[in-house]
């Protein structure tokens, strides 16, 4: 979509942000004690959480986070970083416009210069195709019930190779 914006949110965003997240939750506006909340949250997350923000001529339509998860050392093994995406979330009427791609791509291009591993993410049920149209796989397709996808990161499955 060549009009959407997408792009890191910074201090400035919390209102914006914290609008998505009460519209998400089905909420009509954000209170001021929940914008407070909210960006208390964000940071407490720290560097370690990084949120997208969709924009469209300069409205707020959609946003995303990734949490970055370290693995402990190990012997004779390569330290590791994986994310999870979480609060994906496109306003309904701004849908099947490419701003859910644009977000996503946004964010396995992260996951790519960072090198981390794979991503992770639990999707509802009816995001599923859209995850794995973007190339994320169930990890084991015998347990039944589990919406844990995977998205194993190109570059650096050829950097290990």
């Amino acid at each position: 979509m060549s009009d959407c914006l997408v792009r890191v949110a910074g201090c400035g965003d919390t209102h914006a942000l914290a609008g998505l997240r009460a519209s998400w939750t089905g909420e009509v506006h954000a209170d001021d004690e929940f914008e407070w909340r909210f960006a208390t949250w964000i940071e407490a997350e720290g560097e370690r959480r990084t949120t997208w923000l969709a924009l469209l001529d300069d409205l707020p339509v959609g946003m995303a986070s990734l949490f970055e998860y370290r693995r402990m050392p190990r012997p004779g093994r390569l330290d590791s970083r994986w994310g999870y995406i979480s609060n994906m979330f496109v306003l309904e009427p701004y849908r099947a416009r490419g701003i859910g791609t644009a977000l996503l791509s946004a964010i396995i291009s992260a996951a790519d210069d960072r090198s981390y591993v794979r991503l992770v993410l639990s999707p509802s049920e009816g995001a599923l195709s859209f995850y794995r149209r973007m190339g994320f796989v169930t990890p084991d397709e015998r347990v039944r019930g589990d919406r844990l996808l995977v998205r194993p990161l190109t570059r650096t499955l050829e950097a290990r190779r």
